[in-house]
């Protein structure tokens, strides 16, 4: 018998559940830490003779995110046929080695193969049960639960960036990799034991579904196949695309910009992403509640409001106050890049049920890896090409504005199909 059929009460409670895979997620969340890592990677392989450009650096975390996106949807069935628990193990152990695997790398392109993409099929194999498993126990407070659980993700690089800057500092960049790859391992097999499906049609002891609010009703329970066929998987889908490009260009060069535009200490610039991750795990609850309380569709359009301010906020900034506008500004970035992470995979369930939500999301969850391809890429192409990061500001600023016209006019229940 399957596993995600099989009824067991969690001990302590269905919340035991969140704070597991908020765990789980903070571990696989480290790929958000990598600004950190820039500097010392091409340090290390220009110290070997190599040349390596913005670009060469940055896309073993773009490739990372994109195979992260391409396993969700691949991996859907297989939560449902196995558990969450055993394709949380699976997961665990292939990101594990990913990092191992990069320790040993000669040059930035071996990087590629072992950190993106053992290292992102790793990731994007486990990411999606603690979600699933949260969607599930929490018919109640999907929103809540889902932001809480994917809260570890965004707020990885709290932790993580600190402790890699530590040990890069007192070890060096590829031993670095390889205690990060040592640990994972280890912590998510132990905390994945204990996940577990509840039966069909759960309810939480007391709890009635209540009336839908205007704008949020589920109008059918989708397959995946029925999903694709409506307007408002692609609106999600683009809006999606647009808040993580906007999001993972932020986290892919936080340190750089602060560094070399806004002038800060390259220890204080560590700090201050370990500080915006904050924002980053924040936003997921803040607008899992936003998206439960205001409809997926004005939850979208408040994070692109922020993204375009933010961004407007770093094209015109003044060298006086450089370093405030900065702080402010990538704290916003990072924090709806985290809202996203939240407004997503509840605006899924919500629009679509959660009968065939693994399947469903894995498919929206490809908006993802498109960002962290073009986010990255976008900003390493005007660095190389221009001698700076700054002129991505203007690019993503006027993709927030046609965010907010796709949420606004796509992004409402869809309609059940003949």
């Amino acid at each position: 018998m399957a596993e995600n059929v099989e009824f067991k009460e969690p001990p302590g409670g269905r919340w035991v559940l969140v704070i597991l895979g908020m765990i789980i997620n903070l571990c696989l969340g480290s790929v958000y830490s990598w600004s950190v890592f820039v500097k010392p990677l091409t340090d290390h392989f220009q110290a070997m003779g190599q040349v390596v450009s913005a670009n060469d650096v940055l896309l073993p975390f773009s490739i990372f995110l994109a195979v992260f996106a391409i396993a969700m949807p691949l991996s859907g069935k297989y939560i449902e046929k196995y558990g969450p628990r055993k394709v949380t193990m699976v997961g665990g152990v292939l990101c594990g080695l990913g990092w191992l695997l990069a320790s040993t790398a000669s040059s930035v392109q071996m990087l590629y193969p072992t950190y993106g993409i053992i290292g992102g099929l790793g990731v994007g194999i486990a990411y999606g049960c603690p979600v699933a498993v949260a969607a599930r126990w929490f018919p109640d407070r999907r929103g809540l639960a889902v932001g809480l659980t994917v809260l570890g993700f965004g707020f990885s690089a709290f932790f993580t960036a600190n402790i890699a800057g530590y040990l890069i500092a007192a070890q060096g960049v590829m031993n670095t990799f390889r205690v990060f790859g040592v640990a994972f391992i280890i912590i998510i097999v132990l905390l994945s034991m204990p996940l577990v499906f509840p039966p069909a049609g759960y309810k939480p002891p007391g709890w009635t579904p209540p009336a839908p609010k205007p704008g949020a009703a589920v109008t059918h329970e989708f397959r995946r196949e029925e999903m694709l066929k409506t307007p408002t998987f692609y609106g999600l889908w683009l809006c999606y695309f647009i808040g993580c490009l906007a999001g993972l260009m932020a986290i892919s060069v936080s340190k750089p910009v602060g560094t070399e535009i806004v002038q800060i200490d390259p220890e204080l610039a560590t700090f201050l992403v370990g500080f915006f991750a904050i924002f980053n795990g924040g936003g997921r609850p803040l607008f899992g509640y936003l998206t439960d309380k205001l409809t997926p569709r004005n939850a979208a359009i408040v994070s692109f409001v922020l993204i375009f301010i933010a961004c407007m906020m770093m094209a015109t900034m003044a060298k006086p106050t450089a370093s405030e506008i900065y702080v402010v500004a990538f704290a916003a970035l990072w924090l709806c890049l985290g809202g996203w992470l939240a407004i997503a995979p509840t605006s899924t369930a919500t629009f679509f049920g959660t009968t065939d939500y693994p399947r469903n999301y894995g498919v929206v969850f490809l908006a993802y890896g498109a960002g962290a391809i073009v986010g990255p890429q976008l900003a390493g192409f005007i660095k190389t090409s221009t001698g700076s990061y700054m002129g991505v500001f203007n690019y993503v600023a006027a993709l927030a504005i046609i965010g907010i016209i796709i949420a606004y006019v796509l992004m409402r229940p869809p309609k059940k199909p003949e």
